[in-house]
């Protein structure tokens, strides 16, 4: 039995008022503050259906997520492709790295203990450069 894929590309108002807020910002956000804007902004649309858009959309690899430093999810517009992510403790800044060091690493990591049909997610948590320099002064 094959498992289905969500219909994404039925159009709902809310789903499209809520990728045009996405692709204002590079930077991620919490489903609570997606929520907030868009009521901010007079859209009629309830927390829970933003968290189910949220996740359709991630679903589809047109909206990225990752977790802070605190395990909140976080979420934000994202072009396609497997990448991985540096995230500044501080102020959140989320930069998308690839690297296939880590691919040869997690399929021979898998591989040596008999895993196959593998995924993986990688967040490398820091301080960015700007929250480094502020530190210091």
């Amino acid at each position: 039995m094959t498992q289905s894929i969500p219909n994404v590309t039925r159009h709902t108002r809310q789903r499209a008022e809520l990728l045009a807020l996405l692709q204002e910002t590079d930077s991620f956000q919490t489903a609570q503050d997606l929520h907030q804007t868009l009521r901010q902004r007079g859209a009629k649309v309830g927390l829970t259906t933003v968290y189910r858009a949220l996740q359709l959309l991630v679903d589809a690899d047109e909206v990225d997520t990752t977790r802070s430093a605190g395990g909140e999810q976080l979420f934000r517009r994202c072009g396609r492709g497997h990448h991985h992510h540096l995230v500044c403790r501080q102020c959140g800044t989320t930069v998308e790295v690839r690297g296939p060091a880590v691919e040869r690493w997690a399929d021979k990591m898998a591989s040596e203990h008999g895993f196959t049909d593998v995924a993986h997610t990688l967040e490398i948590f820091g301080t960015c450069a700007d929250c480094s320099r502020n530190a210091r002064s």
